[in-house]
């Protein structure tokens, strides 16, 4: 993948076709993930896609897109409490740094618009990534945000959250917008933002197949934030160690150089690309996991029966685990009191609902209109390839 610093673009501008920056979150892998079917439908509608970030992130959609320019930007970079009734208070100690960033990566922006000749910007929960003379898009399941504290705080944080989505020029969020779906209150709450909120449908970068499922066999994600990610790795390698089955253990580690010995049973990666990762979730019979959205989107897209394990101290995931165990998607259990004897003794007696609303109709819908204001604005003409593909 081509990387510029500070240099004028390599790729000159082709006629008729816009160019749109996308900057997924540096906060796990899930915002970058979720970002890839966007990034197929923007290519499919013939865009000009470069993207933005930095490490894990960048990795991620280097692999996905090997020839797609990359600009370096730094992430928000968050630490993590190795408490989980620590973790509020460690962002809370970062917020003046955050607030730091993101008024950095505004001003980035204005001088990367300039310099890179960019048309429109989709930022996945990047506050500081809009422009007042290019539309900007802004992708979040979290209109509303769980907070520890109580309803007041919750109040105020959502009323910070409008200040910054409000910047933008439209806000999409992968969710179903009537009847069931997946986020529940954090992307239906009752009041939305002032700017036109699109709802895409599930965003997930796997394909559904008709594999084989194969008895006794477990797919475990251990995506996440640090140190949560490590400590819950440790407790899956003292449970994995007595299951008479076999497994497949993904560490969320795409930079990761070290690897952990696999056995004949028993299968460690750091890393998995999209079309592997769903091959191996394809097969098993239980999927374990965090109760993160983008990986909730995947177990949907996948129709798998699943069991969830919320991040300590994140109350969306918390949120979304009692949400989802109440609609029959999955049950969730708690990382302290983890046994994964228990836990599949409770998984095979849980009455599992089909989801099969997992359409994405609404990003097609919302890449179209995206790229059709760009070039009205740019005083392009439509591209008559890029129509003939809608």
């Amino acid at each position: 993948m081509t990387k510029f610093s500070g240099n004028k673009p390599l790729v000159k501008k082709q006629s008729g076709r816009p160019r749109v920056l996308v900057a997924p979150l540096d906060w796990g892998l899930g915002h970058a993930t979720r970002c890839i079917p966007v990034i197929y439908e923007l290519l499919r509608q013939n865009a000009d896609v470069w993207l933005a970030g930095e490490n894990a992130q960048e990795s991620l959609l280097r692999e996905a897109f090997p020839s797609l320019p990359v600009i370096p930007l730094k992430g928000y970079r968050v630490k993590y409490s190795h408490s989980g009734s620590g973790l509020w208070r460690a962002i809370f100690r970062q917020l003046p740094r955050i607030w730091q960033t993101i008024r950095q990566e505004n001003k980035w922006l204005k001088q990367a618009v300039n310099e890179y000749d960019l048309d429109a910007v989709i930022s996945d929960n990047r506050f500081g990534l809009s422009h007042p003379s290019i539309p900007c898009v802004f992708i979040t399941h979290q209109l509303f945000v769980k907070s520890p504290l109580g309803k007041w705080t919750e109040s105020r944080i959502q009323r910070t959250n409008y200040r910054f989505i409000n910047k933008f020029s439209e806000c999409w969020v992968p969710d179903i917008k009537e009847g069931s779906n997946l986020a529940g209150e954090l992307s239906h709450p009752s009041v939305l933002p002032r700017i036109p909120v699109l709802y895409t449908g599930i965003l997930s970068r796997l394909q559904r197949n008709n594999g084989h499922t194969q008895k006794n066999h477990l797919f475990i994600s251990l995506s996440g934030p640090e140190p949560q990610r490590t400590i819950w790795e440790n407790k899956i390698i003292q449970e994995i160690a007595h299951y008479p089955g076999t497994a497949t253990i993904v560490r969320g580690l795409p930079d990761a150089a070290k690897l952990i010995p696999s056995t004949n049973d028993i299968h460690f990666f750091n890393h998995l690309p999209a079309d592997n990762y769903g091959q191996e979730m394809s097969k098993a019979e239980w999927v374990i996991s965090r109760s993160g959205y983008s990986t909730v989107m995947d177990i949907a897209m996948l129709e798998k029966k699943a069991i969830l394990i919320p991040t300590p101290g994140q109350p969306e995931q918390e949120y979304l685990g009692e949400y989802l165990s109440a609609k029959g998607f999955a049950p969730a259990l708690a990382q302290k009191d983890f046994s994964l004897a228990k836990a599949l003794e409770l998984a095979n007696r849980f009455n599992y609902q089909p989801w099969e609303n997992t359409s994405a109709t609404g990003l097609t819908e919302a890449v179209t209109s995206l790229l059709k204001k760009i070039k009205e604005k740019n005083n392009l003409k439509p591209d008559q390839d890029a129509t003939a593909l809608g």
